[in-house]
């Protein structure tokens, strides 16, 4: 049964996914606005967005180190405050070179977050003894709707960039701050080697706890293949809409939103799903669905067919991360986070994959024929949905003794 300190730790980290979500949509919902201000090329734009994953893996992969060794609380306390000020330095940068240089330090606090952020999650999920994931997600979901309806709105207002961006931010990093002071400490987060080994049943061997690669391929796979499908989604939903069945600027919208908001309702209810059927059944009908979300897609002859394909795809891909994560957890004998870092870092990967991918078969076949793309890649996750079901955490073998 989780303790009054187990509660105030999820509540904790309700707070620095909700954060994270906010400072992701505030600045990416902002783009056109950032290119028009410098005057980028569609082309100097592209180069722009994937400096951001390429160096968010970096910190992904810094985080997880860090926070084997420190926790991922310190962590969470020096990089959430940090990408949030990097979003508000990219609203006030006056020319290029100080806005790359924002980006480069948004990237790397994006990437420390998502890793940090979830080891909590898993911490919070392992001591509630149910899957407890989905609902972070949910809320950073839920955030990032509110990031983006607030930088409408502050456009609508006439507000400029860095009025904007700090408006929602400034809050944002007392709201981190404040929750750091709640969230696990190292001992709370970490655990020995037997200690770890009791649910998932394996006698502890005296040797030393290490996190084996094999186990983790399927995680990682799955979670580059969802992001290719995401940003595919995300980079070039509207554009589809527009050239391929000729939407109104209306309607143009509909395609991310039906996405967005699909993702957010089941995520809501996707830890009680997890529950009942188990993640790698979730995960498989995730990708069966998903599939048919971009078959829908590629054969839309309209607008209504394009919209219900996107909103298939976000009901599908919305519940691949946070299993995952939860996954990856269970690999990591002694919580170190190791595991979790790395298969976030293949997040990144999935994005810069699909934004190159799909742009580039676009250009050379067109928007329809290149959406079959994220199609095949999204259905190999239903192949590696077994890799997903619970089992005995690795551990590397213990030393030879004389």
């Amino acid at each position: 049964m989780p303790t009054p300190r187990d509660r105030q730790a999820r509540l904790a980290a309700f707070a620095v996914f909700a954060v994270q979500g906010l400072t992701f949509a505030t600045l990416l919902s902002q783009v056109a606005a950032l290119q028009n201000k410098h005057g980028l090329t569609d082309g100097q734009l592209t180069v722009l967005l994937l400096v951001v994953p390429v160096i968010a893996g970096a910190g992904s992969v810094l985080s997880g180190t860090a926070a084997a060794r420190f926790g991922s609380r310190r962590v969470l306390r020096l990089v959430q405050p940090l990408a949030c000020v990097a979003v508000v330095l990219a609203g006030l940068a006056p020319g290029v070179p100080a806005l790359v240089a924002a980006n480069v330090l948004f990237g790397l606090g994006l990437g420390g977050v998502d890793a940090g952020m979830n080891m909590q999650g898993v911490a919070v999920e392992r001591r509630y003894g149910r899957p407890v994931l989905t609902g972070f997600h949910a809320l950073w979901s839920a955030a990032a709707v509110a990031g983006a309806l607030w930088a409408s709105a502050g456009a609508g207002l006439g507000l400029a960039l860095p009025a904007t961006f700090a408006i929602a931010l400034v809050p944002a990093v007392a709201v981190s701050v404040t929750a750091s002071l709640w969230l696990y400490r190292p001992a709370e987060e970490h655990a020995s080697e037997a200690q770890a080994a009791r649910p998932t049943g394996e006698h502890p061997t005296g040797g030393v706890t290490g996190v084996a690669w094999r186990p983790l391929i399927p995680l990682c796979l799955a979670m580059a293949f969802l992001y290719v499908g995401d940003s595919s989604i995300s980079n070039f939903g509207s554009v589809f809409m527009d050239k391929v069945v000729h939407a109104s600027a209306a309607v143009v919208p509909l395609a991310l939103g039906a996405y967005q908001a699909t993702t957010f309702l089941v995520r809501v209810a996707g830890d009680l799903a997890v529950r009942r059927f188990g993640p790698a059944a979730i995960v498989r009908a995730g990708a069966v669905v998903a599939t048919a979300g971009f078959a829908a897609v590629v054969a839309a002859p309209g607008e209504p067919m394009a919209i219900a394909g996107f909103a298939l795809t976000g009901i599908g891909l919305s519940v691949v991360a946070p299993q995952s994560f939860s996954a990856a957890g269970r690999l990591d004998p002694a919580h170190t986070g190791v595991a979790i870092a790395r298969v976030n870092m293949f997040n990144y990967v999935g994005f810069i994959v699909g934004a190159a991918l799909v742009g580039g078969i676009a250009d050379a076949s067109g928007y329809r024929i290149a959406f079959a793309a994220p199609l095949v890649l999204v259905a190999v996750i239903i192949l590696l949905a077994r890799g997903f079901q619970p089992r005995t955490a690795a551990t590397s073998p213990a030393p030879a003794t004389s």
